[in-house]
Formats: structure tokens, sequence, C-alpha cells
């Protein structure tokens, strides 16, 4: 059984400390719930309106009073709330969402401003300021924004407030071209670069099923100790006019944040206290377990937040070096390229398949690579006139995530 506790845990209790003995006799609920000090919440439109777009006050106000009770317990907490476009529809009376990406725009901007002042009204009867934190693909593309968006969240924390975290549709163009594509991996990128022990995602269902959660003989998943294939077949989507992700999304969303080593929860929003419920290690929804140990910040946003420039594939020794062996890509192990990449851009590593399996910062251009590749390191010199670097992608600046 994975441990997801910063502390050592072995079959022997010879030389741990009490709270790791203690937490070796826990189930994975419990340990997951001792374990999580900073917990980042995701609840998706679903779960915050009724079926005809309008605001489930109810229910909302139910979900500040569980989150409260998380940070009076001493948790730190941030919450990814979709329900914008929503809350428009709702304020504006529409029949439905809008296809037009103006009127999708304008609408996510006026339901914000409602969605913001409900939850700024409900945590303000327990005085508990909120932070509005709008954001775009491209704040966590670059590396020095990623980290300003990091900080900001920080002290907002710091000064005992919640950050109240949606993808900011207003500004988003190009048909969302640059959007996460939905607050689902707006939330597994937030809690990756906040290093959180547990992300959330609270749904309109119990959570994941081995087959289609409508018939009856499909059975809730309640723990999975490890993402793989056959957990992946057994999501089939089901679409909505009112919300952009699904269980598909909530799965990919939920290997980002267990390959970087931490754990998730898919769990029902509609249920209440079901956060507190969660953290007290009951048996809420689906845990998924983290895959390995935590990654250091740097590889978390090569891996899960920079927009690759291009792709490198690699034959399956250069592979097995990586993924078995933790080493750096050499030249000789590269066979393909692909896209207008230049030195220190982050690009996709693939498989001789075309799967990903790992991203990097590369040491060559797109041109000098399609130089060297195939060719031993002794030789870039040769062919180049300098050999500035031996490796393409050096392990230090390299994350697997295939």
């Amino acid at each position: 059984m994975p441990s997801v506790s910063s502390e050592p845990t072995l079959q022997s209790h010879g030389g741990l400390t009490p709270s790791a003995r203690l937490k070796e006799t826990m189930d994975p609920r419990q340990q997951v719930a001792a374990s999580a000090k900073t917990i980042v919440v995701k609840v998706g439109t679903r779960v915050l309106t009724h079926s005809d777009g309008k605001l489930n006050l109810e229910r909302i106000e139910g979900l500040c009073q569980d989150l409260e009770a998380l940070m009076q317990a001493g948790r730190r907490v941030v919450l990814v709330s979709s329900g914008a476009v929503g809350a428009g529809i709702g304020r504006l009376g529409l029949a439905g969402r809008p296809t037009d990406v103006g009127q999708l725009q304008a609408t996510a901007a006026i339901g914000q401003a409602r969605l913001m002042e409900i939850y700024d009204r409900f945590f303000g009867k327990v005085n508990r300021p909120i932070a509005q934190i709008l954001l775009t693909a491209e704040d966590l593309n670059y590396r020095a924004r990623y980290l300003n968006v990091r900080n900001t969240l920080l002290a907002v924390q710091n000064f005992g407030a919640i950050p109240i975290v949606n993808e900011n549709d207003t500004v988003s163009v190009d048909e969302l071209v640059l959007t996460f594509g939905d607050n689902d991996r707006l939330a597994a990128q937030v809690a990756a670069l906040l290093r959180a022990e547990l992300l959330v995602i609270l749904s309109d269902i119990q959570g994941i099923y081995d087959g289609d959660p409508a018939l009856p003989e499909s059975k809730l998943l309640r723990l999975i100790p490890k993402l793989d294939e056959t957990v992946e077949g057994y999501v089939r989507d089901k679409k909505s006019g009112l919300s952009k992700g699904g269980m598909a999304s909530k799965l990919k969303a939920a290997r980002i944040v267990t390959t970087a080593g931490e754990s998730v929860i898919i769990a029902p929003g509609h249920e209440p206290r079901v956060l507190t419920r969660i953290l007290a290690g009951e048996e809420v929804g689906t845990l998924i377990l983290p895959g390995k140990k935590s990654i250091v910040s740097r590889k978390r946003w090569i891996g899960y937040s920079a927009r690759p420039k291009g792709s490198i594939q690699l034959d399956a020794g250069a592979c097995k070096a990586l993924i078995e062996q933790g080493r750096s890509l050499l030249a000789i192990g590269v066979t393909e390229s692909d896209g207008a990449f230049a030195k220190g851009d982050v690009v996709q590593l693939l498989d001789p398949a075309g799967k990903e399996i790992a991203r990097g910062l590369t040491n060559y251009d797109r041109v000098e690579l399609d130089r060297i590749r195939g060719l031993k390191s002794d030789r870039i010199a040769e062919v180049l006139g300098r050999a500035p670097y031996d490796s393409v992608v050096h392990r230090d600046n390299l994350t697997v995530v295939g």
C-alpha cells in the first residue's frame, strides 16, 4: 500500500516515530486525511446550479460551511470553482449556454461577478475573507508567471483568506484554444504548483464506476491504487449543456496529481458535509492513490503546466533509459522531431508508437537536433562545430508523465 505521508512507513516499527507507527495502522483514507495539510477543492457547474442553470444557493452555502470547517481545523484550502457561465445564464434568463464565443465570455463575466458576490456573502457570515484568482493557461505556461501565481496563492492563504480560482473565460480567446479545457485540469495544475497533498473533485455522481453509473450492475470503485488503461476504460463521458467537464477530464486531472505524488478523491458534491466526512477518513467517493513519490516544483512545472513547443520521438533503448534508469536523453536515442522549438523550450518526449512518456527542456533547437539525432555524443562537435551539451534533455530538466 503506497504511503502518502512524508514520514517513513516500514514493515518493521523499529526506529519510527509514534505518528509514523500510528499511520502504519491506518487504512489509505485515514492516511490521506491525516497527511492533507493543503487541500484543493474543485466544484463543478452541475454541483453549483439547478438543472435550469440558476445557482443553487443552499448548496453553495453548505459548501462554504464545509470549507470553513476545514479552515477551522487548521487545513489550508483553495477552491477552484466553476459556475460563472451557469450563473450568467441564470442572471440573464437565457434558455441555454451561448454558442457564440463573445456571448459566452460576456455571460461568464456577468456570472463571475454574481458568483463571487454569493461566496463573499456566505463566507462573510463567519468573517472569512475570500480572494478572486482568475487564470488563463498562459499564466502557468511561463515559469516566472507560474511562480507569481504560486506566491499570490500562498500570500492569500497567509492572510487567512480562501483563494477562489476560476479560468478567466472573459479574456480566453481564439475559440478557447489557450484555455485549460476545463476546471478539472486547472484544479490539478493548482494542486501541483502548491504541492497540495490532496485534490478533491466534487462531482454530480458518487465517484468512478466500473461501468455506466446509470446501470444497476455498475459498481462504485472506492479505492484505485493506480490509474491504468483498465480504469480509464471504465469512463464513458456524458454531454451536458452546462458543463465542459466529465469523468474523462477528471481522470486526466487525477493522473496529473497522482503522477506528481499526491492523492485525489472524486466525491459527490451534492451530499451535505462531504468535505468534513472525507477529512474524517470516511469512505466517500473514489480515492485514487499516488503512483510514486512527490516530485520537485520545477519538474511539476515542466511536466504539467508549461505548454510544449514540439516533440521528440525516441527509440526503445532511450525510453528504457529515461523511465527505468532515470537517465538523460542523448542524441543517439532520438529518431524524429517535430515543431519549431528553440533551446530551452519544453518538448514532449514520445515512445516509438508516438505515446508521450515525458516532457523536458531541450538543450538544442529543432534545426540542430535534426542534424545530430542518432549520433553518439562524441560526434556532436564534429557535426555542429561545437558541443555545448552532452545530452539533448538533461535528467534534471525532465519529468516522466506517461
